[in-house]
C-alpha cells in the first residue's frame, strides 16, 4: 500500500532526478496544487493518480513503493559510524544532490557537515549549511532544532565578524531556549553565543548579565559546558578592563577541565590564559610563553589548523611586546605564508601586528594609516570593542616607537 509521506517524498525524489517541474510532471491530467499536496503528504494518492503518475515519469507504479534508502541516508549512516573526511565529503555530495529528502534526515546531515566545516575553519561553507538549517529548522516547527540551529550560525556569524546578524541570531536562540523550557545545555549554548556577540559590539553591561546568568546555569559542572562559561565570563571582564577578576575565573576552568574531556578547548583555554597575561601591564611575557608551550604541546593531535596558526600568531604577538621585533616578523609572515584560514578577529589581529611592525621598522605613515582604516572597518562592522582595541594599540605603538627613536 502507498502511505504518506513515504510516497510523497519517494515521488519528489523521481521528480527532481529527471529535472520535471511540479507543472511538467501533472501535464493536463492533474493540477499542480494536487501534484503539490501529494508531494507534501497532505493527500492520499488515488489509484488513477498513481497511473498518471506511473506513466508520466515512465516507472511501473511499483517505483513509489520503494525504500527511500538513497544516497543521503547511506552516506550518513557511513559518517555517523566512521567521521573522516572522506565520508563528510560524500555527505556533501549527497545533500547537494538533493531529491525528495526526508526534512529531518537533511537536518542531522547537514548539522554534521557543519560542525566538520567548523573544525576545518571553513566559516563561509559552514554559513551556508547553517542557514539551511535554520530555515528547515523553522519548517519542522522543532524548537530544540530552531535553538541549536540559531545558536551555531550567531557563533559562525561572530567568527566571521558580522555581529549585527550574530546578535539577532544569539538572542533568537536564547528566547527560543527560554520560552520552550530547553534543557539547560541549549540555554547555556545560546547564552555562550549571545554574550560573546554584546561583548564585541560594545554592549558590555548586558554581556556581564547575562554572562553572570550564565555561571550561575553551570556550577556545579566540571565539563565542557562549564570551562565554555567561565572562559566567556573571563573574557567579558577583560573588556571591563577587570584583568583580576578574569583571571580568577580563567584560573578555575584551566585547573578544573582535564584535555581527556575536550583536547581543543583545553588548548583553547591556554591561548586565551597567555592572550590575558600578554595584555597586562607590564605584559608578563614569561608566563604567557608558558601557557603558548603548553598549547603547542597539543597542537598535533588536535589536528585543526587554524588553531594552530593562532598560538604562532601569539607567539608573533609576544615576541613584539618582548621587543624582539625581527622575531616577531618571521613568525608573523610565516603564519601568513600559510594562509591562514581563521576567524575575522584573528585576522584582523595579524593586520594589526603588521601595522604595528611597519611603525616599529620606520615606516609610521603607512603603518599608522593601515591601522586606522582597520579600526574604522571594525567600526563599522560594529566591532565596537575590536575597534577600541586598534586605537589603543596604536597609541601603544606610537608611544613606543617614538621613545624608542628618542632614546
Amino acid at each position: 500500500m502507498l502511505e504518506q509521506p513515504l510516497f510523497g517524498r519517494r515521488l519528489k525524489q523521481l521528480r527532481t532526478e529527471r529535472g520535471l517541474s511540479q507543472a511538467a510532471l501533472a501535464g493536463e491530467g492533474m493540477s499542480t496544487g494536487y501534484l503539490s499536496r501529494l508531494e507534501s503528504g497532505a493527500r492520499q494518492p488515488t489509484a488513477r493518480a498513481v497511473e498518471h503518475l506511473s506513466a508520466q515519469l515512465g516507472v511501473d507504479a511499483s517505483a513509489f513503493a520503494e525504500a527511500v534508502t538513497d544516497s543521503l541516508t547511506r552516506s550518513l549512516a557511513i559518517a555517523a559510524s566512521a567521521d573522516s573526511d572522506e565520508n563528510l565529503v560524500e555527505v556533501q555530495r549527497a545533500l547537494d544532490a538533493g531529491g525528495g529528502q526526508d526534512p529531518l534526515l537533511r537536518w542531522q546531515a547537514l548539522w554534521m557537515v557543519a560542525q566538520w566545516r567548523r573544525r576545518r575553519g571553513e566559516h563561509k561553507q559552514e554559513g551556508e549549511a547553517l542557514e539551511e538549517l535554520v530555515r528547515l529548522g523553522d519548517e519542522l516547527g522543532l524548537p530544540e532544532l530552531r535553538s541549536r540551529s540559531l545558536t551555531q550560525l550567531a557563533r559562525c556569524l561572530r567568527a566571521c565578524g558580522e555581529i549585527p546578524r550574530a546578535a539577532e541570531a544569539a538572542s533568537e536562540a536564547h528566547r527560543l531556549a527560554r520560552e520552550h523550557r530547553l534543557p539547560v545545555a541549549d540555554v547555556a549554548a545560546s547564552l555562550l553565543a549571545l554574550v560573546s556577540v554584546e561583548s564585541e559590539a560594545g554592549r558590555l553591561s548586558e554581556a556581564r548579565a547575562h554572562a553572570d546568568e550564565l555561571t550561575a546555569l553551570t556550577e556545579g559542572r566540571t565539563d565542557t559546558l562549564w570551562a565554555e562559561a567561565l572562559w566567556t565570563a573571563a573574557a567579558v571582564r577583560v573588556r571591563q578592563g577587570d584583568l583580576t577578576s578574569a583571571q580568577k575565573l580563567l584560573d578555575r576552568a584551566l585547573a578544573g577541565f582535564g584535555s581527556a574531556e575536550n583536547l581543543s578547548l583545553w588548548t583553547r583555554l591556554r591561548v586565551a590564559a597567555a592572550r590575558l597575561h600578554l595584555q597586562k601591564a607590564p605584559p608578563e611575557l614569561d608566563v604567557a610563553e608558558s601557557y603558548v608551550e603548553q598549547a603547542e604541546t597539543s597542537l598535533a593531535f588536535v589536528g585543526i589548523p587554524a588553531l594552530g596558526q593562532e598560538v604562532n600568531a601569539l607567539k608573533a604577538e609576544i615576541a613584539f611586546e618582548g621587543g624582539r621585533f625581527a622575531d616577531a616578523r618571521t613568525l608573523l609572515d610565516r603564519v601568513r605564508g600559510a594562509d591562514p584560514n581563521m576567524t575575522y578577529r584573528n585576522r584582523v589581529r595579524l593586520d594589526i601586528l603588521d601595522s604595528r611592525l611597519l611603525i616599529i621598522e620606520g615606516d609610521e605613515e603607512e603603518g599608522l594609516e593601515r591601522m586606522r582604516r582597520l579600526a574604522e572597518q571594525a567600526q563599522a562592522a560594529s566591532n565596537i570593542d575590536l575597534a577600541a582595541d586598534i586605537w589603543r594599540l596604536l597609541a601603544e605603538t606610537l608611544a613606543r616607537s617614538r621613545g624608542t627613536s628618542r632614546s
